[in-house]
């Protein structure tokens, strides 16, 4: 599908692109860049590219596709030092999870003849670094394009077709209207899931080990997103500040709702909330979205073996 694919950053996306379209077939050569000389020899390692490099100007040269694997608040220097390298008619796009702050940030300098199509697969573990990435990572997950006004709708289709090779499914909208979307369903998810690890570490009547030992499954589910990427998402919030502080004060006034009904007793009001947010879980499954295995499909250990019945001796 393409010649020459260069991916700037060889973390969990750079790095499950890598391995997805070396697995389809789908580039002739995979460039990538990687910050520091021990990232870049465990990239090496891996044999996962053709190539890997610190530098980004070298990585464009030359290719079909390029894919900023980077945060969001790196894009525009990076789109800054690479636009005056990039082949014409490639198309340059990237991962990030806000798409307006991209857009504004990167489109001025990238030049005529060079086809952006910002994209976010919405995809991701906890985990980050050459090692996290893997093929399946984007199968039967979303990944939302957001090309500006007057963008190649041929361009647009291949980087379609690329990412459907991949496994994802496809979704095309505007850049704001993405990050309104993300801000409810990604962004202040992550936000409140901060927030409660953080509170549980700064209660003084509860200790540290405490917390851990007794982790319940719910608690358990937000430290797994809390260990996302410091970096990514200090980046998410300052670029989607807007939405995500609009969707911010919608969840505080519910909150204030729920505080209220507690504190009056009001066990009608609880259960119908109740109600409606388990109608939405079960919504989600119905449409592909998770796995209606008991406990979320955690594996669970067999039984251990019946004790022996004590002899008095």
């Amino acid at each position: 599908m393409f010649g020459r694919i260069a991916l700037l950053g060889f973390g969990l996306i750079g790095g499950s692109i890598a391995r997805a379209a070396k697995a389809q077939g789908l580039a002739g050569e995979i460039v990538t860049t990687a910050r520091s000389e021990k990232s870049r020899q465990r990239v090496r390692e891996l044999n996962v590219v053709d190539r890997v490099t610190e530098n980004n100007i070298e990585a464009v040269k030359g290719a079909d596709l390029v894919i900023l694997c980077i945060p969001v608040g790196d894009c525009g220097p990076v789109a800054k030092e690479i636009a005056p390298h990039l082949k014409p008619g490639a198309i340059t796009s990237d991962v990030g999870s806000v798409k307006g702050s991209v857009v504004r940030e990167m489109a001025p300098h990238l030049p005529a003849g060079v086809h952006f199509v910002p994209a976010h697969p919405v995809a991701g573990t906890e985990h980050s670094g050459p090692d996290s990435g893997f093929a399946e990572l984007f199968v039967n997950r979303w990944c939302i394009l957001t090309p500006p006004a007057g963008t190649n709708p041929a361009a647009v289709e291949k980087l379609h077709t690329f990412w459907t090779a991949i496994g994802a499914k496809v979704e095309v909208m505007t850049p704001d209207h993405h990050d309104l979307v993300l801000a409810i369903t990604s962004h202040l998810p992550h936000l409140i899931a901060y927030t409660i690890v953080g509170t549980a570490d700064e209660l003084e009547q509860v200790t540290s080990s405490e917390v851990m030992q007794f982790s319940a499954s719910g608690f358990r589910d937000f430290t797994r997103i809390a260990a996302s990427d410091p970096t990514m998402w200090r980046d998410v919030f300052l670029a989607n500040k807007e939405a995500v502080l609009e969707m911010l004060g919608t969840f505080n006034e519910d909150l204030a709702k729920l505080t209220r009904a507690i504190r009056r007793g009001d066990g009608e009001a609880l259960f119908e909330h109740f109600t409606r947010t388990r109608a939405i879980r079960r919504g989600i499954i119905q449409i592909g979205q998770d796995s209606a295995a008991p406990d979320f499909g955690r594996p669970h250990p067999s039984l251990p073996p019946v004790p022996k019945p004590y002899s008095g001796e």
